[in-house]
């Protein structure tokens, strides 16, 4: 039986009548993500046509789903909001602080000892406030989530960019900052931009070496990192429904890396096939009576043009394996051109790690299709030429794939089998060399490839590619080996070559596990005590922000302005800086210590207009705090791509800068810098970016009319006594300029439960 089932059956029973009166409104068929924002409408938002882009409106989101990482700071922030207990089902899920190194048997038991702290005041805070908690060694947060809690037609935040994996099973979920989560969580409306509608037309059927990360490897390079921001991807057509529903989950969970604020794909035998897998009978079987409801109107799928806002069409009997990178997840590569486009832009040929595993792609039917291809090498004579991890993606998934001998096979060619966990994929991997930064080439079933990500080497040249594809680049441990066309030299000198991968879907004897690592929460909290020692180095209780003084923004410095590609990990940094994401003021030592200052192309070298010497971005911006002087930070296309953590907008705003202004942002960080009382700007002509000079002391007037789309204005004093005045654009509405005004959303909540 599912969790929440009487909630999940609650949603079932409301969305005929919400979705028919959302038709009859807007007058015309609906899409599959259209008619679950329209079932999810918070109680106090009128019913509307809403304009795609431009309206914000107000939902009821069923459950919030956090991983340890970013929980820390979404509950330190739920703990000033005053309520007694989380007002819709929410879980914690310990898999981001775990680092890979020796495998999982010593791994595991490392990381427990030291995260203790954090693990025991997440299991403490879960406990009090109604939460369930997922142990460490439980699983990937979205993985654990597809088999437990994901549900076709209903909508779910996360505080994770890949909370988006969920619209596999037919969800709306959406990445969000932890503190959206704890609106939600705290009873309030959460509020979204309505989105624009991308639709990805599916024809065919994948076959031999192609895979559902193929496509997404595709839509990629076609939309590229931005084309998303500000929409829902919908899939559907033939190719959608012959996809499994893992694979469905990990065409949406990279919907990330196009911006995307969910990816869907409408509800069917695939994704009943796996509720059922997952002894979720009751869910099938409340969704099998609305199924209708779960996908799009039938004028939608004849006509597609008429109701998206863009068309993609892919014809699967045509695709091919793909390679995206390197450090970019966008720049997409046919494997048969892999090897020339290599040689001509000198990637490293030779492959040193394959990967398999993350959130995206650590499923049974991934490992067993990634476990065919191991098992011909041994078969065949052959060895690995790279070394080889494995991280699974839940225990349900480990236990099962140990007991049908998938594990067993890629220990034959010396793989690690790491933990149940995020790993490699978030730098949370302790790789033997990667401190001599030498140039080198790893490929991988993750999603992200910036540069220094998995490993903290800017000279490492990752390339993202389905599980199957890495397996057999790590056994040829070549970049350009194409296994479709070409062959390799095994043990007895012989040339062969790898059949096409196979797999199972879905376990044939079914799923097993003896210990999930699920902890429920007690019935009643109100004796749990949380505790936080004052003198601790990962924990920090938050003291609220400082609301606005009421007057224009003047006298600010320059802290940075950044050049190029400036994503949440250049702002800051995950890794080894992951164990202090619960400690504001010792987190705040990795502010954009990785973006490229546009003045020296270096990184981490800002000019301390106090003292005129180039110093570190953070003791730079501490310096100007110490002194009571605001600064602001430019930069540049899409600034804040990338995961949810809200840590790029607290950081800044904890050492005193004022404003963040940009060409374009992506979503989520937008939204975050809102939440926590920072002016989130962008140029009304993006050439004015160029005006911009290093010694500059900047005014922003126009604050004490802040309105709704009323530009601001932007006074740069240059050195030379001159000076530059232009307008900057803005997307607060009435409501979010109140969160500045008070000095972040947190502060209307705590004054809310206050009264």
């Amino acid at each position: 039986m599912a969790f929440d089932i009487e909630m999940i059956k609650k949603v079932y029973e409301n969305i005929p009548a919400k979705v028919d009166a959302a038709r009859e409104k807007v007058g015309r068929p609906l899409t599959l993500s259209e008619k679950i924002l329209f079932a999810h409408l918070h109680e106090d938002q009128p019913l509307e046509n809403f304009g795609r882009a431009k309206d914000y409106v107000n939902f009821s989101p069923d459950r919030v789903a956090m991983q340890d990482a970013t929980a820390q700071m979404a509950l330190l922030q739920f703990m000033q909001a005053g309520r007694p207990k989380v007002a819709v089902p929410s879980t914690v899920h310990c898999d981001h602080l775990i680092q890979a190194r020796d495998g999982a048997e010593e791994d595991l038991p490392r990381a427990k000892s030291e995260s203790k702290e954090v693990f025991d005041f997440l299991a403490s805070v879960s406990n009090k406030y109604g939460i369930g908690f997922w142990k460490p060694g439980a699983g990937i947060i979205h993985q654990v989530v597809l088999e437990n809690y994901a549900f076709p037609g209903g909508m779910m935040i996360g505080t994770d960019s890949h909370t988006v994996n969920a619209g596999g099973l037919g969800m709306v979920a959406i990445g969000v900052g932890g503190a959206d989560a704890c609106d939600v969580m705290a009873g309030l409306p959460w509020e979204l931009k309505w989105p624009k509608l991308i639709g990805v037309h599916l024809k065919g059927k994948l076959n031999g070496w192609t895979a559902p990360k193929d496509i997404i490897l595709k839509v990629s390079g076609i939309l590229t990192v931005k084309g998303g921001t500000g929409a829902i991807v919908e899939y559907f057509g033939e190719g959608a429904e012959s996809l499994s529903c893992t694979g469905k989950g990990t065409i949406c969970n990279m919907g990330a890396e196009i911006g995307a604020t969910n990816s869907n794909f409408p509800y069917d035998e695939a994704m009943e096939r796996y509720l059922r897998a997952t002894d979720r009978n009751d869910v099938a079987d409340a969704a099998n009576n609305v199924k209708n409801y779960l996908k799009a109107d039938p004028e939608v799928y004849a006509d597609p043009e008429k109701y998206f806002d863009q068309i993609v069409e892919i014809d699967l009997d045509k695709l091919e394996p793909y390679l995206n990178g390197p450090f970019t997840p966008d720049l997409a590569t046919p494997i048969s051109e892999m090897k020339t486009t290599a040689e001509k832009n000198g990637w490293p040929l030779k492959v040193e790690w394959g990967l398999i595993g993350s959130c995206t792609n650590s499923s049974y039917e991934d490992l067993s299709r990634a476990a065919s291809i191991a098992e011909q090498a041994v078969t065949k004579g052959l060895k690995t030429n790279a070394d080889f991890g494995i991280n699974p993606g839940s225990e349900q998934v480990r236990f099962t794939a140990d007991r049908d001998g998938l594990l067993h096979i890629f220990e034959e060619l010396d793989a690690k089998i790491f933990t149940n966990a995020c790993g490699p994929c978030i730098g949370m991997w302790a790789r033997v060399g990667a401190e001599k930064q030498e140039k080198n080439t790893i490929v991988h079933s993750f999603n992200r490839n910036f540069a220094k990500r998995a490993d903290g080497n800017p000279n490492t040249y990752a390339f993202v590619a389905s599980p199957e594809i890495v397996a057999a680049l790590a056994i040829a441990g070549d970049l350009g080996f194409n296994p479709l066309t070409d062959t390799l030299t095994n043990n007895k000198g012989e040339q062969v070559k790898f059949d096409a991968p196979k797999g199972d879907e879905l376990p044939t004897k079914g799923f097993a596990v003896d210990d999930p690592g699920y902890q429920a929460p007690a019935a009643d909290g109100s004796g749990v005590s949380v505790v936080v020692a004052p003198d601790s180095n990962r924990l920090q209780l938050l003291e609220p922000f400082a609301p606005w003084e009421g007057t224009d923004l003047k006298g600010l410095k320059l802290l940075i302005k950044a050049k190029g590609k400036c994503t949440t990990d250049h702002i800051s940094m995950a890794g080894p800086w992951l164990k202090f994401r619960g400690h504001l003021d010792n987190i705040s030592n990795n502010m954009l210590i990785g973006a490229v200052n546009a003045f020296n192309g270096q990184t981490d070298s800002v000019k301390n207009e106090l003292t005129g010497e180039y110093d570190h971005v953070p003791a730079t911006q501490r310096a100007y705090k110490a002194a009571g002087i605001g600064s602001i930070v430019v930069g540049d296309e899409n600034y804040g791509e990338g995961s949810s953590r809200e840590h790029a907008a607290m950081e800044p705003r904890h050492l005193g800068v004022r404003a963040v202004l940009v060409k374009s942002f992506a979503r989520i960080h937008e939204t975050n810098l809102k939440k926590q009382g920072m002016l989130g700007l962008t140029f009304a002509d993006k050439a004015d970016y160029d005006k911009i000079q290093e010694d500059d002391i900047v005014d922003i007037l126009g604050l004490t009319e802040f309105a709704p789309n009323k530009p601001l204005t932007i006074v740069l004093h240059h050195k030379d006594g001159s000076t530059d005045t232009f307008s900057v654009n803005h997307t607060y509405n009435a409501q979010q300029i109140e969160w500045f005004k008070a000095g972040g959303a947190l502060n209307i909540i705590r004054k809310m439960h206050a009264n």
